[in-house]
């Protein structure tokens, strides 16, 4: 018994194969990336500001909104080391501790902005979007 469109889907399994292996090669020969230099309190971290809309689970399901820079890799200071990354984390989730943090987070969404960080830490409880977590910042003007 054969199939409809045996042909076509050969075809496609043989240039989906035919593509793939230089791809896997080319990665394989990137270099290794190293590890990006260490931020430390006080320094500053820029990047473009994201926003999620993300399940609270501490507040019955609603829906709140969940902010991360994007940005080069960092390594962080001990004991936190590389968050468990081979050149440091890049996406750096901001918690706002108070309501005007939170209003001036939501102005700046999907704009480049700067933070001098002072209390950063690698993700470690379930619903952390990133791969670490600034507790403790402030955005600095441009």
């Amino acid at each position: 018994m054969t199939t409809h469109r045996f042909g076509v889907r050969l075809a496609v399994a043989f240039l989906a194969a035919t593509f793939a292996a230089p791809c896997a090669l080319a990665q394989q020969s990137d270099a290794p990336q190293k590890p990006g230099k260490m931020i430390r309190a006080g320094d500053v971290l820029s990047g473009e500001l994201g926003v999620m809309k993300v399940r609270d689970t501490k507040n019955r399901g609603k829906r709140v909104a969940t902010y991360q820079i994007t940005s080069e890799p960092r390594r962080l200071p001990p004991p936190n080391g590389l968050c468990n990354l081979e050149t440091g984390p890049e996406t750096f989730q901001l918690i706002p501790t108070n309501d005007a943090q939170a209003a001036q987070l939501k102005s700046l969404s999907g704009k480049a902005i700067s933070v001098k960080v002072d209390e950063i830490a690698c993700a470690k409880d379930a619903g952390e979007m990133s791969e670490a977590i600034v507790t403790k910042w402030s955005v600095v003007a441009k």
